[in-house]
């Protein structure tokens, strides 16, 4: 492996770790928001980005975050792009991601596509599909607030995009 390898692994590693700030139980790379970093011209750090919603609210935290991160593990400089095309999707999101939003009491977004209508979403606590969607938007904008009719416990779903 040589040197630059070292470097831009180690500097993926470290962004990749950045935690979702409303989401803390996933990284920004769970989520598939991790588009892209390059380590160019000795410790500048260039990361790409794509948020879940045009209008996350996340995104500047997100930036100051991994500017802080890569900084604090000795990179010079640290430029973040949001990258807006091609649109985040929830396919993005890695197994390890959807796992972690449903250990947390979070249903996450169904794999295998868009989904046009959602009639039932399985309660991560009990596992019944016997739910209902209480509001469309739960407590950020990319995700809807649900209930169980099983054990009558609300939970959130990140909605598929």
């Amino acid at each position: 492996m040589s040197l630059s390898t070292d470097l831009h692994t180690r500097a993926w590693t470290i962004a990749a770790a950045v935690p979702d700030p409303e989401l803390p139980v996933v990284t920004i790379e769970d989520l598939g928001i991790l588009r892209d970093v390059v380590e160019y011209d000795q410790g500048h750090v260039h990361v790409r980005i794509t948020p879940t919603y045009s209008g996350c609210p996340a995104m500047e935290s997100i930036r100051e975050d991994l500017v802080s991160a890569l900084t604090e593990a000795g990179f010079l400089s640290v430029h973040v792009e949001f990258v807006m095309s091609p649109a985040w999707t929830t396919e993005w999101m890695t197994s390890e991601g959807r796992a972690k939003l449903e250990a947390y009491g979070i249903a996450p977004p169904p794999v295998g596509g868009p989904v046009e209508l959602t009639l039932s979403v399985r309660c991560p606590r009990c596992g019944s599909p016997n739910t209902r969607e209480i509001s469309r938007f739960g407590s950020t904008s990319c995700k809807s607030l649900w209930s169980c009719n099983a054990c009558r416990e609300p939970f959130d779903h990140f909605k598929a995009i």
